[in-house]
């Protein structure tokens, strides 16, 4: 633990700020601990057993937050995927972040980050980490500025766009800005299944880079829809074992001659296929956890798993079944709980102490001052609050307020303060639309709309979303800014 918290604090002397954001290891000559942040894509606040999940398990996920830390008010960048990265990359909340939709570029990939944007992984590589990316991006089509090799990424292998990560046996992946064809894919059979391949290139980059610091950002396509997993024991473990209603897709829907990509395959067993799903990212957690032990560098390594939203609906999800929101009101694309609060688990052995539950308030726009701080960088630009403290056992800065903007089904709003919760909908359709207003202390299912009660706290929430909000030439409420089923 000395080791770790030593270099924390040798570090926390060398600040950088505007330009002058030199390399940490050229100023300290100290090797960083490794971080690894593992993203999973529309898992929900309750889809893990330590979250309360109660019709599947997950051990190894479980065992991951009573060694370290599990955090019960974490939120999400936003409520669905392009916007919920691009906070976590640039630390700052949908009101001020470049990418605040889903908004498609075609024929492969969405809306770019700017080359102006300062992300965590040109943070880090500036700091002398190795810095990977593995799974899906979303935030910038192949070549392009938004690129991830162009966003501080020394490595990328998956999905660039987030429409192809609907389909889990594409023809082919990409290796930083080579098309990599997987063995019997062609779009019309299902041989080769992307995920296992992605975690295969995991482990391989976690290996090759044991000796040295570096970051390994593991964006995992699923549980997102569509609902499909090989035909193995994984999958048997959960047939039968639940009540279905097969889901039929749409015209195009399934692998074959006529297959459009973007959409989500029929599927006879959603409910099984779903649990299994989760299952794997079980077993992908277990094999980075088992790779970084055996390697001899787990003390030096953080591993922070959590999710980019609340849980789908599409493709045969049913979070109602599973009880994916753990009680809370919303589902992916709401700015209620269930749509944006998720899991935040972090392990650092040696350093952050095991068995512990946090009910500190973060979000994703804290990873990257967090990561600053361990890194020993002051990071002047963002909305965020580093939560190395809480992870230290220390005393914990608190947020004033989070806020989010959407901008599908008519644009959203919502700020958390002090307690309460306003949402506000349809802000496309109305500018005027009425503010709702929830206690979460005394009601954290979001039940009573306490808004008529309240005009003084409805006057403040309504000046501070004004105020959050910066506008944006791409990202209006209101306008469409996806296609395909997303």
């Amino acid at each position: 633990m000395l080791r770790n918290l030593n270099f924390v604090l040798l570090l926390s002397g060398l600040l950088f700020a505007g330009c002058d954001r030199k390399s940490a290891g050229e100023k300290s000559g100290i090797n960083g601990p490794n971080i690894i942040y593992i993203l999973a894509d529309d898992l929900g606040y309750g889809d893990l057993s330590c979250y309360g999940q109660e019709k599947f398990s997950t051990p190894h996920l479980d065992k991951l937050a009573n060694e370290g830390i599990r955090f019960t008010r974490h939120y999400s960048g936003s409520t669905v995927c392009a916007p919920s990265r691009s906070v976590l990359m640039t630390g700052l909340h949908t009101g001020h972040t470049p990418i605040r939709g889903n908004q498609e570029v075609k024929p492969e990939g969405q809306a770019l980050l700017p080359a102006s944007a300062v992300t965590l992984a040109e943070l880090l590589k500036e700091a002398g980490y190795v810095t990977g990316a593995f799974g899906k991006w979303g935030l910038g089509y192949p070549g392009s500025e938004g690129d991830p090799v162009n966003q501080g990424f020394d490595r990328f292998f998956g999905y660039n766009c987030q429409r192809y990560a609907h389909r889990y046996y594409p023809e082919y992946l990409w290796d930083n800005d080579q098309k990599v064809f997987l063995e019997g894919n062609d779009w019309t059979s299902t041989t080769t299944y992307a995920p296992d391949v992605i975690q295969e290139k995991t482990l391989e980059f976690i290996k090759e880079n044991r000796d040295t610091s570096f970051f390994a950002y593991v964006p995992i396509v699923i549980p997102h829809a569509e609902l499909i997993v090989p035909d193995d024991a994984i999958l048997s473990k959960y047939l039968e074992k639940f009540p279905e209603a097969p889901y039929v897709g749409k015209p195009g829907a399934d692998y074959g001659p006529d297959m459009v990509i973007g959409m989500y395959c029929s599927q006879e067993n959603p409910h099984a296929t779903f649990a299994a799903m989760v299952n794997r990212i079980d077993n992908y957690v277990e094999e980075i956890i088992k790779t970084v032990e055996k390697l001899g560098i787990a003390e030096n390594t953080i591993i922070m798993f959590t999710s980019d939203n609340g849980p789908h609906q599409e493709g045969g999800g049913d979070p109602d079944f599973f009880n994916s929101s753990g009680g809370l009101r919303g589902v992916k694309r709401d700015l209620y709980e269930g749509g944006v609060r998720v899991p935040l688990i972090v392990s650092w052995p040696g350093t952050v102490k095991g068995e512990r539950v946090s009910h500190h308030i973060s979000a994703f726009w804290d990873v990257l001052p967090t990561v600053g701080e361990i890194v020993g960088m002051e990071i002047t630009n963002s909305d965020g609050i580093s939560f190395l403290p809480e992870l230290l056992g220390q005393e914990q800065p608190e947020h004033d307020f989070l806020y989010w903007e959407f901008h599908e089904r008519g644009g959203k709003q919502a700020i958390l303060k002090d307690g309460w919760k306003s949402v506000k909908l349809n802000v496309g359709r109305n500018p005027n639309a009425p503010l709702e207003l929830y206690h979460l202390e005394t009601d954290p299912m979001e039940k009573n709309n306490v808004a008529a009660n309240h005009p003084d706290l409805i006057e403040t929430f309504s000046q501070m979303m004004e105020k959050e909000r910066v506008p944006s030439e791409k990202f209006n409420f209101g306008m469409k800014t996806y296609s395909g089923e997303q």
